[in-house]
């Protein structure tokens, strides 16, 4: 019984003792998602990204349009068409949807990859600007993940508000 009495005593402290510990904790928390949304190195980042690739999915959308011109133009006269002239057009068409796919792709796998470029920039600055608050405001942690979040311990406005500023 006196050793039941000595945990159960050791374990009251131990709670007490991280209350106290809690009580003096100053939290924070920001959100990425929202961040590389509405921040304004994000805004002109998406910008940039947009202009930088215009002229690839313009040229993408005009091959779109010849393929799909040359499949109408396939349907339509293919029964009038010779043989040669038909198989020919066929392998024109195949070719171009092969081409068109690559460019896809690549278009596709190149944008990812400014992207990440981009908002791995994006993260380093914020993340200065996150030390920055978390020192002036004393801070004891700033978290950038967890399933639930008080609205209280948001500081994402003060981020972006401080991003946008510089």
């Amino acid at each position: 019984m006196n050793k039941i009495s000595l945990v159960l005593a050791a374990a009251a402290l131990m709670a007490s003792a991280n209350l106290v510990f809690a009580a003096d904790l100053k939290v924070g928390f920001v959100k990425l998602e929202r961040l590389f949304k509405e921040a304004a190195p994000a805004v002109k980042a998406q910008k940039k990204i947009e202009k930088e690739f215009a002229s690839r999915d313009q040229e993408l959308q005009k091959l779109a349009k010849q393929a799909r011109d040359l499949q109408g133009s396939l349907e339509k006269d293919g029964v009038t068409m010779g043989e040669s002239e038909r198989r020919d057009k066929e392998q024109d068409l195949a070719r171009m949807n092969r081409d068109l796919q690559r460019m896809q792709r690549e278009l596709r796998e190149d944008l990812n990859l400014r992207k990440n470029e981009e908002l791995a920039a994006v993260l380093e600055r914020a993340n200065k600007v996150i030390q920055q608050i978390a020192e002036s405001e004393k801070f004891d942690l700033i978290l950038q993940e967890a399933v639930y979040i008080s609205p209280r311990i948001d500081i994402t406005d003060r981020v972006i508000k401080a991003l946008a500023d510089k």
